[in-house]
């Protein structure tokens, strides 16, 4: 069952007083929220939070196909340009701009899932599954910690470490969303901390790895945290890391520019297990079309010095089965 965003966070609120261990999945816009308590998930949703899951672990055992049909870059500089005529004019320094890809495979949305190697995945119902390396915020006793991830490059490029981390546009764009998240972090808890800046991940993506640039940030809750879960996640979403900043103008170009609805793309998903919480945000994403198709959606931050020729290729590069 959805929920509105009213009735959607006043019920996760509602679960987290009664430490009801619970799944939340919250839509980019928060206009659809859903929350069930894991003592009654329904038989076709599946999840894995580190090692929270709920399904066994399987193994591929055959080859696959999968291919894709991005968008033509003619299009997707026209989007650019219009980011980078917001920015001159003051209106947002970082945007996140996504697209759609329909991609082909002989695999189910179901098997995709199951095979998929991620950090966070999640399954609903045969409509969408996410397989992110993205965390969104954990908690640790009334510690709560994001993990902006901002930053990719091709893990087999000569110096890809060096490269990712020297590079002064990306330098930029990661000290720009480690600016937000701290802000955001700051109007639900106090004594925010940058712990760790700029650390590599290698993550494999279809026949390729990459390399993505996260930090770690870390703030303390009010000890009744459990009893206003919802009220907390309300106030720091839409994630930083996929809209940008400022977050509030830079969502309405967002919202303006982009050709489609994100929906669950870019919203996240999470677990309270009585009294932890973890979740991810749901980028490497895919979901069933109207007809039938499946549709991959994927993004990348915009700021004055991007090409967009290595934004295309990016965009490109993240829309991959990693099994």
């Amino acid at each position: 069952m959805w929920f509105d965003q009213k009735s959607g966070f006043a019920r996760i609120n509602t679960l987290g007083s009664s430490r009801t261990p619970f799944l939340f999945i919250i839509s980019y816009d928060k206009s659809r929220i859903f929350a069930q308590p894991l003592g009654s998930l329904d038989d076709d949703i599946f999840y894995k939070l580190g090692d929270w899951r709920n399904y066994p672990v399987t193994k591929r055992e055959k080859p696959f196909a999968f291919s894709k049909s991005p968008i033509d870059f003619s299009l997707y500089k026209k989007a650019m340009d219009q980011i980078l005529e917001e920015i001159r004019s003051g209106n947002t320094y970082l945007l996140n701009l996504s697209f759609q890809t329909p991609i082909q495979s002989d695999l189910s949305l179901k098997e995709i899932f199951t095979y998929a190697r991620a950090k966070f995945k999640l399954y609903f119902k045969d409509a969408f599954i996410c397989f992110s390396p993205e965390m969104f915020v954990e908690t640790e006793g009334d510690t709560i910690a994001t993990y902006p991830m901002k930053g990719t490059i091709d893990a087999d490029l000569p110096h890809a470490k060096e490269r990712i981390l020297n590079d002064e546009k990306e330098m930029a764009e990661h000290v720009m969303i480690v600016d937000l998240m701290r802000n955001d972090l700051g109007i639900v808890g106090n004594d925010v901390k940058v712990e760790t800046f700029r650390y590599v991940d290698r993550i494999k993506a279809g026949n390729k790895e990459l390399l993505q640039v996260s930090s770690k940030i870390t703030a303390r809750l009010p000890s009744d945290w459990r009893d206003q879960i919802g009220s907390l996640m309300k106030q720091i979403l839409p994630a930083g890391s996929i809209t940008g900043t400022p977050k509030r103008s830079t969502v309405a170009i967002i919202d303006r520019v982009e050709d489609y609805a994100r929906g669950f793309y870019t919203g996240v998903f999470g677990v309270f297990d009585g009294n932890a919480l973890r979740s991810g945000v749901m980028i490497r994403y895919i979901e069933q079309g109207k007809k039938g198709e499946l549709v991959y959606k994927s993004g990348g931050g915009i700021t004055l010095d991007s090409d967009a020729q290595s934004e295309y290729e990016e965009l490109i590069d993240k829309v991959y089965l990693p099994l």
